[in-house]
């Protein structure tokens, strides 16, 4: 079965309560619990690390190198403007990479239009809320069935 990490920065544990007219009212879990069960109808494994601390997703992204993980769905909050580190670790591991946004970044404020991992990201999505995931997601498990080279028939 296919393995997604599902990426998550600073401050998204906050969801459902953090600026709901920004982000909306479900909570983290919530929406995990609809990546779960989307991963139990479509045949992919969700594993979900989420991280106020930029050490720890950095050290989360390393590990993927070593777990099977196939791809990452990643939304890294503030993080994706500001850290160097974070993108690092993403070539470092060389894995197929969305990156989304639930609010729409570029109807924000202008520090926030300049993402330091989207031109290393197979694909980028935002302002649409929670469907990001499942849309990323989706994106992804395409992007691996095209774009993975497949071993000769025996």
């Amino acid at each position: 079965m296919t393995r997604i990490l599902i990426l998550q920065g600073p401050n998204l544990n906050r969801l459902g309560t953090r600026e709901p007219d920004q982000y909306g009212r479900k909570t983290l879990e919530e929406i995990h619990g609809e990546i779960e069960r989307m991963g139990e109808r479509d045949g992919f494994s969700p594993v979900f690390f989420q991280s106020n601390h930029e050490g720890d997703l950095v050290d989360r992204i390393h590990l993927t190198s070593q777990d099977g993980t196939a791809g990452i769905v990643a939304n890294l909050g503030a993080y994706t403007h500001t850290s160097v580190a974070i993108r690092d670790a993403f070539l470092s591991v060389g894995l197929p990479l969305v990156e989304v946004h639930l609010s729409n970044v570029y109807r924000r404020e202008s520090f926030r239009h300049k993402s330091l991992i989207s031109d290393i990201a197979v694909g980028v999505i935002g302002g649409l809320g929670p469907a990001v995931y499942r849309l990323g997601i989706l994106g992804l498990l395409d992007w691996l069935e095209n774009r993975t080279p497949k071993s000769p028939p025996p």
